[in-house]
């Protein structure tokens, strides 16, 4: 049975998609009777009493749906299975006042997820010629989709299953009605502060205060039954005292106020709530809360945020407490922690970085990151993304979204809470649930999201980001006027994973002809103490010039002849990045002509990992899900209901059977054989994040390496590889001079034990230990998997946060 959702229209308005029951064939009923003689005319649902009683039978089987907005019904769709194996027919009818909305599309795509999971492949319908509209809500879903020519009706089919293509309109779909709410959120037309006190050290009178300074020219109001005026903006006891509707209200009273105040909010017609009171979640009032604000069709920030901020001219929005209004910039922010919220604002502000949009999700009842991926993806003021997320609603969506969004713009991430007492601090602070650290660094990674552990490596990344270009490959060079931090610089890159290149011959000739005979040419390069601040400038761009460097790391120290870095700087038409280490500086990132300069050669070899990683994420592509041949589905299913005949709530399969359902999907068999290398493949299905893939080393490589990746299904081709590379002996197991194993095969297996647990929902987990492997190909050595009976919701239907 398909659980009750709210959605968002192209509006942004919200509806309520749930199963149709008995009692609502009354509704169902007087919504036929509502609609207009040229509906009847189009009707593509007929309410005669063999469409009742069949409407009345889908229900029974769970196969009606319906669209209601408030309580009232606007909206049905069912289907009911053809004698045909796999094959149902579809039919859709819309209240009048609720077409071209996008209410049968969401019915649509909500009546494809069930059919799936009970089985149906394909949907067919039968139309008139004349109901244009009907036809595009089925030709443009994104499935595979036919409609016959001629005659006074159309037959229509649709395939189902998960396209990409229809993956990409539906989250294109949601997409444009997302921002569509979140415009009341970012770009109020305008704002009413409830709770707004006289009291110098009120948190209302900040975000008041705030919202002045910022120059927000919409309509500003604040509710205060005590005082005549709050800043020097007139208060009126209560909300309904404005005389109109407010888009936006940020609302920081006592928690045991707040279920009223929002109760008023959603009579009144408001369409945000910005809720910066804590102490709700966890207590029936923040569930009573949180049911109001999706009763009345409100979007929701926080509870236990710290406000929201638009430095747009047109928006000029800040409803936070920060200590001063938001500095305008290019970065945009969601955050669950206020106080990472307010270092980020004052660090960004003293580089003259600055933000575009700042959301504190807080508690996250509603408005999520993923809301915030979606709104970035279009926004022209934002140039990067900047994440703290202690929890994840929905992973796979956040994992798509965000892979979107970093094609176009650089994504960045805190790693957040990781140790148990950490994930006891965020538990307690924003009630976030675990996750396992290695399964959000494999999130992140798939999605191409660079990685931090603190507010001082963000801020460095950020500078590198905003002021230099991405780097070719991950070539660096060090040069300095200190041997040591010359060594040092040369050591961190290393052991951040970068290479250290030969300067080539014309760049060792220029360098030879600008530098004293004691100074030690090569990479990394040692100008010596005692050449000028212009001799020195002269020295990195000799080395920036040379083909075989992609980043230049200079580092250098006062000394009595001058300030060697000083007249580094950017130059026009620079294609490589250039980073700046000034020993001793007690910043973290100053910027000096353009270029980011760090304290310590540490975090600038940090850094340039980091616009390594990315450069690389970008220029390997996304890969293919590809076709694998030799997967036997309808023969591996048998196995799986054969083992439920015996054992009803699942378990671990036989030795035998377990070997013969892998052997269903292509993968072989062997014994170990002298010379073969042992690793593991496990495939483990979470109900939240998915398909896990694990790959890592067996035999006594593993007790004495422990050396294993995790990544995320769909596993694609380029997500396979990635495992691969990302074993820390890849390059000693797959790239040897003297020969290397089959890195081909590794491949084939993690693509198809990963395709094992897609396609068969209720395998939970597959380990194959070992995989023998060896140059000339690779085969399980023994097999384990367990099954258990669950429902695995569609992570990617419209909906909003639950």
């Amino acid at each position: 049975m398909t659980p009750d959702s709210t959605a968002l229209l192209a509006d942004g308005a919200m509806i309520t998609v749930r199963p149709l029951r008995a009692t609502d064939l009354d509704a169902v009923a007087t919504l036929h009777r509502r609609l207009n003689e040229r509906d009847r005319y189009l009707r593509f649902f007929t309410l005669n009493p063999a469409n009742l009683d069949k409407l009345a039978g889908t229900m029974v089987e769970g196969a009606g749906l319906g669209a209601f907005r408030d309580d009232d019904l606007v909206g049905v769709a069912h289907y009911h299975l053809l004698p045909e194996k796999g094959t149902a027919e579809v039919a859709l009818a819309i209240d009048g006042t609720a077409q071209a909305h996008g209410v049968g599309t969401l019915l649509l795509e909500h009546l494809v997820s069930l059919a799936l999971t009970q089985g149906v492949r394909r949907f067919v319908a039968v139309i008139l010629a004349e109901n244009t509209r009907m036809a595009r809500v089925f030709s443009d879903l994104g499935l595979p989709c036919t409609i016959s020519n001629g005659g006074p009706e159309r037959e229509v089919e649709l395939t189902l299953g998960g396209p990409d293509e229809y993956m990409k309109r539906i989250e294109e779909r949601e997409r444009v009605a997302d921002v569509a709410s979140l415009r009341a959120v970012l770009t109020p037309a305008s704002v009413a502060v409830i709770g707004a006190g006289r009291r110098a050290d009120s948190v209302g009178r900040a975000i008041l205060h705030n919202l002045i300074d910022a120059g927000y020219e919409g309509e500003l109001h604040v509710v205060n039954p005590n005082a005549p005026e709050i800043l020097g903006v007139p208060s009126v006891p209560t909300l309904s005292d404005i005389g109109g509707a407010v888009e936006l209200v940020v609302v920081c009273v006592p928690a045991d106020a707040v279920l009223d105040v929002v109760e008023e909010c959603g009579r009144q017609g408001v369409r945000a709530i910005v809720l910066v009171t804590a102490g709700l979640t966890g207590t029936p009032a923040g569930e009573r809360v949180r049911e109001a604000v999706r009763r009345h069709g409100m979007r929701l920030v926080g509870p236990n945020c710290f406000g929201v901020a638009n430095t747009s001219p047109a928006a000029r929005l800040d409803t936070t407490f920060a200590r001063g209004v938001a500095p305008r910039g290019r970065i945009g922010v969601v955050t669950q922690s206020g106080g990472f919220g307010i270092a980020l604002l004052e660090s960004l502000g003293a580089l003259g970085l600055g933000v575009s949009t700042m959301v504190s999700t807080g508690d996250k009842y509603d408005v999520s990151g993923n809301d915030l991926l979606r709104w970035w993806r279009r926004d022209t003021e934002t140039d990067i993304a900047v994440l703290y997320l202690e929890s994840f609603g929905n992973p796979r969506k956040f994992s798509r979204l965000a892979r979107t969004l970093a094609r176009e713009k650089p994504v960045v991430a805190i790693r957040g809470a990781e140790t148990a007492a950490a994930q006891r601090a965020a538990a307690a602070h924003t009630s976030s649930s675990f996750v396992p650290a290695a399964t959000k660094l494999a999130l992140f990674d798939q999605a191409g999201v660079l990685v931090a552990d603190s507010v001082t490596e963000v801020i460095g990344l950020l500078a590198a980001l905003s002021w230099q270009p991405l780097p070719a490959g991950d070539r660096v060079a060090v040069v300095s006027n200190a041997g040591g931090a010359a060594v040092l610089g040369a050591q961190a890159c290393s052991a951040h994973g970068l290479d250290m290149p030969e300067l080539g011959p014309d760049t060792i000739a220029a360098l030879r002809g600008l530098l004293p005979g004691h100074a030690s040419i090569g990479n990394p390069l040692d100008t010596s103490a005692a050449v000028t601040p212009d001799t020195f400038a002269a020295c990195v761009a000799a080395v920036l010039a040379d083909d075989a460097v992609d980043t230049v790391i200079t580092a250098g120290v006062p000394t009595g002849v001058g300030d060697p870095l000083t007249a580094v700087a950017r130059t026009p038409g620079q294609e490589k990045p250039l980073l700046m280490v000034r020993l001793g500086q007690l910043e973290s990132v100053t910027e000096h002509h353009g270029v980011p300069s760090y304290g310590d050669v540490e975090e600038a070899a940090w850094v340039a990992a980091k616009l390594a990683a990315r450069a690389r994420w970008l220029s390997a592509g996304e890969g293919a899900v590809p076709d694998l041949p030799g997967i036997d589905l309808s023969a591996a299913t048998l196995l799986v209901d054969d083992y439920y005949d015996s054992h009803s709530d699942g378990g671990w399969m036989s030795i035998e059977d377990s070997r013969d359902l892998v052997r269903c999907f292509g993968i072989a068999f062997a014994k170990r054989r002298d010379g073969d290398r042992e690793l593991i493949v496990r495939a483990q299905a979470d109900d939240i994040f998915g398909t896990m893939v694990v790959l890592g080393l067996g035999g006594v490589d593993e007790a004495l390496l422990d050396d294993r990746v995790t990544g995320l299904g769909p596993l694609t081709t380029t997500g396979a590889d990635t495992l691969i590379d990302g074993l820390r002996c890849s390059e000693s197991l797959f790239s040897t001079v003297n020969g290397s194993l089959d890195r081909d095969a590794v491949r084939d297996i993690l693509l198809r034990v990963g395709r094992l647990t897609d396609l068969l929902p209720d395998v939970v987990d597959v380990d194959l230990d070992p995989v023998l492997v060896s140059e000339k190909g690779a085969a399980a050595g023994g097999a384990r998997i367990l099954v258990r009976r669950r429902r695995r919701p569609d992570p990617y239907l419209r909906a909003l946060r639950d």
